[in-house]
């Protein structure tokens, strides 16, 4: 049987750190993003503060199904701060994620290896000051019935754990709810044994 994968890990808020080598100084931040326009927003910001810094380089993961991700240099030798960055998320599972190195050069040049453990370093020591948590994908359904099957609906929606979003109880009564993706397919059996029911899959997930 296929397993369905409907979590993922993420961080809760913004979190910093900062590494040194050789005068140059390595500001670090990891924040929660769920959408390329997040991500714009949060290097727009990070640019406008740290105006005068010579790099701002960054690497971002999102979502669980055909994960978007990026990863920039911004004018650093090639491969040596955005694949480092992108590293340290991979090597921590998370997605819906952004990590920005910010740095200000010190006078004296690292070498591409000395950039990529300075921008291995700075993203992780943010990431390791973040609170992790589990982000989890659900489905959003509507379902339609008598008034009379509300007990036997009800049950079978408290046992898969689902999330209510809107309820109308008349004598046709309807339930928007939704469930953990890797309860659908059992909750919806479940549901078709009803005589008189219309259950509709909503075009859309949710990540709670």
């Amino acid at each position: 049987m296929e397993v369905i994968k409907d979590s993922f890990l993420s961080i809760s808020g913004e979190s910093r750190g900062i590494f040194r080598d050789k005068a140059s100084k390595f500001l670090s931040f990891a924040l929660p993003v769920t959408s390329e326009e997040e991500v714009k927003a949060n290097l727009d910001a990070l640019r406008k503060a740290f105006y005068d810094a010579n790099h701002h380089c960054y690497a971002y993961r999102l979502g669980l199904e055909n994960q978007a991700y990026r990863t920039n240099d911004d004018g650093e030798p090639s491969g040596s701060a955005g694949k480092p960055i992108y590293g340290q998320i991979l090597s921590m599972g998370l997605s819906d994620t952004l990590v920005v190195v910010v740095r200000y050069f010190g006078g004296t040049k690292l070498g591409i290896p000395g950039l990529i453990h300075a921008y291995k370093t700075a993203a992780r020591e943010a990431l390791e000051q973040a609170v992790i948590i589990e982000k989890i994908i659900r489905v959003q359904y509507t379902v339609i019935f008598d008034y009379p099957l509300m007990n036997e609906v009800m049950r079978i929606l408290k046992e898969e754990g689902v999330k209510i979003v809107h309820q109308t109880s008349l004598e046709r009564c309807e339930i928007d709810f939704q469930v953990r993706k890797s309860n659908a397919e059992l909750l919806e059996n479940r549901m078709i044994r009803l005589n008189n029911i219309t259950l509709t899959k909503n075009d859309r997930k949710t990540v709670i």
